[in-house]
């Protein structure tokens, strides 16, 4: 089962994302309906598993990985005692999920992946900071992590919060205007209410993934074709993950 793609335009930069978006197209191409060929990646993690290597087949993971979570056939997978002693020496995680804070939407769940298998990054609207920026860099350049997934989701309130307040509402308590003043730029004025709301979510994930793609150490691995950056929505009604191109 594929992870089907919102095609709709969005903004960003030109030369950057004409990179992150043939490294996505090359991608999609090797996604095939149904079951996928097992990657011929190094074993890391339970006993049996491999652990995928590159952009291409570590996506084919979390789609697999989705598609047992949307039908209720979850693994549960890397969660054995042996596992559990095996990370004590290192983690080898395949891809980070940079996603929002909402409790509906664990990464690990969403894509049924277990310990070890997922550095993820959590903020309000998968906002962007120094310590966001710094944990994915970690990813990447240290963990030499081949996929960044940006995760928005269907009736995200931080995205809800900012276009309220953009719409006239009160000014958010403390720190939370932050959060506003990030996702702002997202929004597409000439819609009304709940379409308002919804496309800003998925606008915001592509300016998301844009600045990570702008990153120069990031751009520097997406040109060698060592990364990718992904960005998909987690649907709350029918728990599937759609990418975003």
């Amino acid at each position: 089962m594929s992870i089907p793609t919102d095609r709709s335009g969005g903004p960003g930069r030109r030369r950057l994302l004409r990179v992150v978006l043939t490294g996505t197209v090359a991608l999609a191409a090797g996604l095939v309906a149904g079951s996928p060929r097992p990657p011929q990646d190094p074993v890391a993690g339970g006993p049996g598993r491999v652990r995928p290597a590159t952009p291409a087949s570590a996506l084919r993971e979390l789609e697999t990985g989705n598609a047992r979570w949307r039908s209720l056939h979850e693994r549960h997978p890397d969660e054995t005692r042996t596992v559990r002693q095996t990370l004590v020496g290192g983690q080898h995680p395949f891809a980070v999920v940079l996603g929002c804070v909402d409790s509906r939407v664990p990464p690990e769940l969403v894509f049924d992946q277990g310990l070890g298998d997922l550095l993820t990054v959590r903020s309000a609207g998968e906002v962007l900071d120094e310590a966001v920026l710094g944990s994915i860099a970690y990813g990447v350049l240290e963990l030499g992590i081949p996929l960044i997934v940006v995760l928005g989701h269907q009736s995200c309130g931080a995205v809800a919060a900012a276009v309220r307040a953009d719409e006239g509402g009160p000014a958010l308590p403390g720190h939370m205007q932050y959060l506003v003043d990030q996702i702002h730029p997202a929004i597409d004025r000439t819609l009304r209410g709940a379409d308002r709301i919804d496309a800003a979510i998925t606008a915001n994930v592509r300016l998301v993934r844009a600045r990570l793609a702008a990153e120069p150490e990031l751009a520097a691995k997406i040109a060698a074709g060592d990364l990718a950056v992904v960005g998909a929505r987690y649907e709350l009604t029918d728990q599937q993950v759609r990418r975003i191109a």
